[in-house]
């Protein structure tokens, strides 16, 4: 990203925060709604991706039958997929945009203390929250990424069955449904970590308000 361009977002992203802080919706509220965001949209993804598997199953365990209809099916659940796959992508970067804005503006209020002793408890509970904060977003990111290749696999058979719509093509679907079956059991279990951690990090916030 262009530096121009990555100060023109952060300055839009400052002044969306300064107005919303002005009607009563502090950063920390904002980082809290983002968060429970990117959990509904890990928690819809998952879901999706886990139908997407069965769809898949049922379409090349069927034989005969209107291909044009299997590639059809096979198809809207790739679109959705993918759709699905975008949203948790945005909202992880949303969540990661207010919690850079709200750790950059507590460290910066350290310094107005005057009580050493209420300072130095503010930065133990800046750090623990950075800390979970960290193992949050990198959880979601993980999970992200395992979206990829279960995207990119499905990506290839869908378009396969889209210019070869005979029985071959089928037989080759059957062939990929372990791999997709395990990266989509491992995308599965990796966001079901994060959806818990996000759960974990919204009562750390609720406690350190």
């Amino acid at each position: 990203m262009p530096c121009a361009l990555a100060l023109l977002l952060a300055g839009c992203s400052s002044a969306y925060y300064g107005a919303m802080e002005k009607i009563g919706f502090a950063k920390r509220d904002i980082l809290a709604d983002r968060v429970e965001k990117a959990r509904t949209a890990q928690t819809e993804a998952k879901q999706q991706f886990a139908d997407a598997l069965q769809r898949f199953l049922a379409v090349t365990k069927v034989d005969g039958g209107d291909l044009q209809k299997k590639y059809d099916t096979l198809n809207r659940d790739f679109q959705r997929s993918e759709s699905r796959a975008k949203e948790v992508r945005e909202r992880i970067t949303a969540v990661e945009d207010v919690a850079e804005a709200l750790f950059r503006e507590w460290k910066q209020e350290l310094a107005q203390y005057s009580s050493a002793a209420l300072r130095a408890d503010s930065q133990r509970q800046l750090d623990a929250t950075r800390r979970r904060y960290d193992s949050l977003v990198g959880l979601m990111r993980r999970s992200a990424d395992r979206m990829d290749p279960v995207l990119t696999t499905f990506r290839d058979q869908v378009l396969y069955l889209k210019h070869n719509l005979n029985a071959r093509a089928l037989a080759q679907l059957d062939s990929t449904h372990r791999t997709l079956e395990a990266d989509i059991s491992r995308l599965i279990a990796d966001m079901e970590a994060s959806i818990r951690e996000a759960d974990t990090f919204l009562q750390t916030l609720k406690s350190s308000s």
